[in-house]
C-alpha cells in the first residue's frame, strides 16, 4: 500500500488534456518521477511514445507491475545525471511533485535539468504545491519543499522556453489547499 497512490492520473493533468487537446501521435512525451505510473499511462493512453524514469528502481517495478499491458517504457534513471540522448528530445515534458521532493538547494539545478528535456516546439507541464512567497527556506520542514510562484516561473529561464499559462486550482481531495499549474513552450 502506498499512501500516495490515488490510482489515477493526477486530476491537473487530466484537466490539461482536455482543455489543451494535443495531438501525441508520432510525439514523444517524458514523465519525470514514474511513481506508480499513472501519470504516464494517462499520456501513452493520449498517443505519446512515453517514457517514465523514477530514480527509484521500485517505484519502476510498481509501475511494470501497476500496468502489465503498457506501452510505457519504465526506466530506472536520475534527473539531475540524465541520458544524454534525452537532451531536448521530448515533445512533451511533465514534471508533477518531483522537484519539490528534492531539498531547496538542488532545486534551481533540478529545473534546469527538467528545461533540457523539451525539444524544440515542445511543452512542459509543471504540477506543484505552492509556497508562500518569501517564506524563507529555513522554515519549510520538508520532504516536500514547496515551490514559490517564482521559482514555477524560473522553468522558463531555460533558452527558448516560455511560460504560457499559470493556474491556481484547489485540491480535489482537500479545496483550501491549492496547486499550480503551470505550461512552457519552447521556441
Amino acid at each position: 500500500m502506498i499512501p500516495w497512490d490515488r490510482g489515477f492520473a493526477n486530476p491537473l493533468l487530466t484537466e490539461w488534456f482536455e482543455a489543451s487537446e494535443p495531438n501525441g501521435m508520432g510525439k514523444t512525451a517524458v514523465v519525470i518521477g514514474a511513481g506508480t505510473g499513472w501519470d504516464a499511462e494517462l499520456v501513452a493512453d493520449r498517443g505519446y511514445q512515453t517514457i517514465a524514469f523514477d530514480i527509484s528502481p521500485t517505484a519502476v517495478e510498481t509501475a511494470q507491475r501497476n500496468h502489465p499491458d503498457s506501452k510505457v517504457q519504465y526506466v530506472v534513471a536520475d534527473l539531475l545525471d540524465q541520458p544524454a540522448e534525452w537532451h531536448h528530445a521530448f515533445d512533451l515534458v511533465v514534471e508533477i511533485y518531483t522537484v519539490q521532493a528534492l531539498p531547496i538547494r538542488l532545486q534551481a539545478t533540478a529545473i534546469q535539468k527538467v528545461g533540457e528535456l523539451v525539444a524544440p516546439g515542445g511543452a512542459l507541464v509543471v504540477i506543484a504545491t505552492p509556497r508562500t512567497e518569501g517564506q524563507p527556506d529555513e522554515e519549510i520542514k520538508g520532504p516536500p519543499w514547496p515551490l514559490t510562484r517564482a521559482t514555477v516561473e524560473s522553468f522558463a529561464s531555460a533558452p527558448d522556453l516560455r511560460l504560457i499559462a499559470f493556474d491556481e486550482s484547489p485540491k480535489p481531495t482537500e479545496p483550501t489547499a491549492l496547486r499550480w499549474r503551470a505550461e512552457f513552450l519552447r521556441d
